[in-house]
């Protein structure tokens, strides 16, 4: 299937290398080790690559219904682990170890697919403990005990309910 058939996009940013900036692709590998989603459920580690994707997914005639994009922030106003939704307009205008979702060209393609398409777009994310400088790969203990969270919230936004 192409990226224009599925009805729900889940895309986890981050880079497995910069401690808590992995949690997108960790909350994907948990998804598809722990959960049978539908066929027309796409669920991705796209690493720091979702610009690409994102520009793809722009010119396709056909979109889906929701995108869900998982990812780690760094607030200063919020615990390490705590797990929460962002608007498209509130994503960080940097972070240290991710090149690609927060540059201003992403976020203007996310506001061009919430704006003109009707697409629902949910970016949720968790308050990093630490984003070392140096590779450093792993997660805190607060950001992996989030990944159950993240998981019941993004079949919540789908409309499943497991328990």
């Amino acid at each position: 299937m192409g990226i224009s058939e599925y009805s729900a996009l889940i895309f986890g940013c981050g880079n497995i290398l910069f401690g808590d900036d992995g949690f997108g692709p960790a909350v994907v590998k948990y998804l598809q080790k722990n959960y049978s989603l539908p066929q027309d459920v796409l669920v991705q580690d796209v690493g720091t690559s979702i610009r690409d994707i994102l520009f793809d997914l722009a010119i396709c005639e056909q979109k889906p219904q929701k995108l869900i994009i998982i990812d780690a922030v760094d607030y200063p106003d919020r615990q390490p682990g705590e797990v929460f939704e962002i608007p498209v307009e509130g994503i960080p205008a940097q972070k240290t170890a991710d090149f690609s979702l927060h540059q201003f060209p992403t976020v203007n393609l996310l506001q061009e697919l919430k704006d003109h398409t009707g697409m629902e777009i949910h970016i949720l994310v968790v308050q990093v403990q630490v984003l070392p400088e140096e590779v450093s790969p792993g997660l805190s203990p607060e950001v992996a005990g989030a990944i159950k969270e993240v998981c019941a919230r993004i079949l919540q936004i789908l409309g499943f309910a497991y328990s």
